[in-house]
């Protein structure tokens, strides 16, 4: 179903002056329609001749002037309780960005902030010692692929359950490799 809210408000906007434009043009026939003057008594204010016009039209301006002045200052209420709002949205989703970051900083997680892929950990995998497992081919020393500790092989292939056919699993470490520069010659 379509928004309708943008229509009803050009609507009350198209009304409103159409409302207004009547207003002026039947203050104008009264205005011209009477153009006698009478005296305005009232408590301590007096008035001697004053047109007759007057009497409907002044009281009835005033009134729209202090509408309009009374909606521009609550359009301006409004308009700085929203900004007094958006800065404490930020100022909170500022906190809670700091309250985060302490947060992953205590759990020791990656920063959020810069990136999205983690932070690359420091290795603490020990390479072997310098002449063990190394070849030497050209400039470039190349670790062996073969573990430095390898497993013992089973010596009984039925090892599980004792049925006949299948063999024991067997844990191996996984090789450790790694680059040395070569020795300069």
């Amino acid at each position: 179903m379509p928004d309708l809210n943008h229509l009803w408000q050009r609507f009350l906007l198209a009304s409103s002056l159409v409302v207004g434009l009547a207003i002026g043009a039947a203050a104008t026939v009264f205005g011209y329609s009477n153009l006698g003057s009478v005296n305005v008594r009232w408590s301590v204010l007096h008035l001697d001749g004053v047109p007759l016009w007057t009497v409907a039209v002044v009281p009835l301006a005033l009134f729209v002037i202090a509408g309009t002045i009374y909606h521009w200052m609550d359009g301006l209420h409004h308009f700085t309780e929203h900004m007094r709002h958006r800065r404490r949205v930020h100022e909170l989703e500022a906190e809670v960005a700091s309250l985060r970051a302490h947060l992953d900083q205590v759990l020791e997680m990656p920063d959020h902030s810069t990136s999205k892929l983690p932070a690359p950990r420091p290795s603490t995998a020990s390479l072997p010692p310098a002449d063990e497992g190394i070849v030497n081919r050209g400039d470039v020393a190349v670790a062996d692929v073969e573990p430095a500790n390898p497993a013992p092989a089973p010596t009984e292939p039925a090892a599980m359950d004792g049925r006949p056919g299948e063999k024991a699993p067997t844990k191996r470490k996984p090789a450790e490799l790694g680059v040395t520069p070569a020795p300069e010659v």
